[in-house]
């Protein structure tokens, strides 16, 4: 038996069921070409003019170093009370205009002080106009190094395991760092609304990065159409859960100085940080379960949408239960000095929940739960109906052959049932 898909006619029926097809619906262009333009506009218009320094020059220059020695020595009563190491420790500058002389520098000391030896490469605040005459202190380690070392193996093995596709989503991914680091960032410091560059950076990283990632087909455009709708639904989920528990966006001493030095919205700001969090989640959970719906339907070519979406919801199910549980782990475990330190303070469980910086780590979470429940079922939807679309065909319609008219015979001329529907005059 001969199971060619072009036997069963042209609009691809075989025993009742269409043939999975990865075409792009022609509906799906209607969201996706205003989506795009409207990203283009906003980017434009968004697009940073000039963003001032913030006031930083008392805080010195930074400069690389190398140590060559280090002495400790015994510190005295006086010394013991400040701090809780002695000695100098000899660097030789290897950046800036002093590279190549050598200096000598106080021991690094107190909590998280970096713990120095011979040879280490470390970074240096400069600071020419000291009270105390010393003009290089030792404030970090520098990790350029390790940290290429490790982006290095990363995208080694990204490509040896995902190939050709996992050289593009390494491609995505610096598309994505560019978009944040050089659109974005920038914007929100020239005094951009940071919801609105949110929503137009969020919108260009999924449509760019997906479709680099996964290619030009269904299956990525029903990804990216659940993952827009979602993200909708996120940004007016979290806007009115940030107005409901009057959140300020200001948290700690990091916050405090960007809102001081910049005009900055600082609520805008934790809104734009709960999108871009959500986005990574939600675009991971809308490409799942668009590829899941695909494989079923094919590996199922008699099922129809409704069995499709009930098949697709039951992995969803599964997949928004672990994906829940990772992204209050990840707010979690970004927070957790903070827990710790809060446990040890002793303090009422109502005052710890209520207090602004538990309370917007709950809303983060609320937030971008909710966006991520919403995109498991329209993402679902979409995938379940959109693959058993076919397109009709694009040739020339077959002109309909039309029955000759058959005429109405007249009274003085009949003819019986079994002759000829005809009269003579037509035989």
């Amino acid at each position: 038996m001969n199971d060619d898909p072009e036997k069963h006619g042209p609009s691809g029926h075989t025993h009742g069921h269409v043939i999975p097809n990865d075409a792009v619906p022609r509906a799906a262009l209607w969201i996706l070409i205003p989506a795009a333009i409207a990203t283009v506009i906003g980017m434009v218009l968004l697009w940073p003019q000039g963003v001032e320094d913030a006031a930083i020059d008392e805080y010195g220059t930074e400069v690389d170093g190398r140590v060559i020695a280090v002495t400790e020595t015994e510190c005295s009563a006086e010394e013991a009370e400040v701090v809780d190491a002695c000695g100098e420790v000899v660097v030789t500058i290897t950046s800036g205009d002093l590279a190549g002389e050598e200096a000598v520098v106080d021991l690094p000391s107190g909590p998280g002080a970096p713990v120095v030896a011979a040879g280490d490469d470390v970074i240096l605040i400069y600071t020419p106009e000291s009270v105390s005459g010393q003009q290089f202190h030792i404030i970090d380690h520098d990790r350029a190094g390790a940290l290429w070392a490790l982006v290095i193996a990363f995208a080694l093995a990204v490509v040896a395991f995902g190939r050709w596709k996992g050289l593009r989503s390494l491609v995505s991914l610096g598309l994505t760092f560019a978009v944040v680091l050089l659109f974005m960032v920038p914007a929100v410091l020239d005094g951009s609304s940071p919801v609105l560059v949110a929503i137009v950076g969020a919108a260009a990283i999924m449509l760019v990065s997906l479709y680099l990632a996964h290619g030009w087909n269904r299956t990525t455009t029903v990804a990216v159409v659940g993952t827009l709708a979602s993200l909708v639904l996120t940004v007016l989920l979290a806007e009115a859960a940030v107005r409901l528990a009057e959140l300020n966006g200001v948290l700690d001493e990091s916050t405090t100085n960007l809102a001081l030095q910049y005009p900055i919205d600082m609520s805008g700001l934790l809104l734009a940080g709960i999108l871009i969090g959500a986005l990574g989640v939600i675009d991971d959970v809308t490409v799942s379960q668009a590829a899941t719906v695909d494989e079923v339907a094919k590996a199922n070519p008699k099922w129809g949408p409704a069995r499709l979406y009930k098949s697709g919801m039951r992995v969803g199910r599964d997949h928004l239960t672990s994906v829940v549980n990772t992204l209050v782990l990840a707010y979690a475990g970004a927070s957790l000095p903070l827990l710790v330190l809060i446990a040890a303070a002793n303090r009422p469980l109502e005052q710890v929940l209520t207090s602004q910086t538990i309370a917007t780590e709950i809303v983060r979470s609320v937030a971008g739960t909710l966006g991520l429940i919403a995109a498991v079922p329209i993402t679902t939807w979409l995938a379940a109906y959109l693959v058993r679309w076919r397109p009709k065909p694009k040739g020339p319609k077959e002109p309909r052959e039309k029955e000759p008219k058959r005429p109405r015979p007249r009274p003085d001329q009949g003819w019986d049932a079994e002759e000829s529907p005809y009269p003579p005059s037509h035989l």
